[in-house]
């Protein structure tokens, strides 16, 4: 998905700007890729044959502490740009579900020493709804400036030209 995303961006850059579109996508784009990135660090450390589940603990409560933080600035950022005006969807897919997840691991974090079975569980559950969240995201990402956010475009007659007209 982070692929296809990458793929459409690149496509559409030859776009003429959308204003504000910088700052959409910081706040709709850039999580995406923070959030698979997450869930490939959680997946890798969650493998490392750790003698002690404290170091790894720590690790997941300073990811999950980074990810709560990333998120309130998500929603910030979402609030402020003016190019797109967030749906629920939105604001479920790009907030809270995240702040779950994140919160998810500093609870797993701080179990881990006694309750290391439900902790790992945690870590796992947080760990597939970041994957979710990025899948989610990256195609509503993709499908949003393939189908919603492109010029019509119109052949000119005997030119084989195509005019391109900005929705307004």
């Amino acid at each position: 998905m982070i692929g296809l995303q990458f793929v459409v961006l690149t496509l559409i850059a030859e776009r003429p700007p959308i204003r504000g579109a910088a700052e959409a996508n910081a706040a709709l784009l850039t999580p995406t890729i923070v959030h698979f990135a997450a869930s490939l660090f959680l997946s890798a450390l969650i493998r490392v044959p750790w003698e002690t589940i404290g170091l790894a603990a720590i690790l997941w409560g300073i990811t999950g502490l980074g990810g709560v933080v990333y998120a309130v600035v998500v929603a910030r950022r979402m609030r402020l740009q003016a190019a797109y005006k967030p749906q629920f969807e939105d604001w479920l897919f790009h907030v809270l579900l995240p702040i779950a997840a994140y919160a998810l691991l500093v609870l797993s974090a701080i179990a881990a020493p006694s309750h290391t079975r439900e902790a790992l569980l945690g870590v796992g559950a947080s760990t597939l709804l970041l994957l979710f969240i990025g899948i989610h995201n990256a195609w509503d990402n993709v499908a949003y400036h393939v189908f919603v956010n492109r010029p019509d475009t119109k052949a000119e007659p005997g030119t084989g030209e195509i005019s391109v007209k900005e929705k307004s």
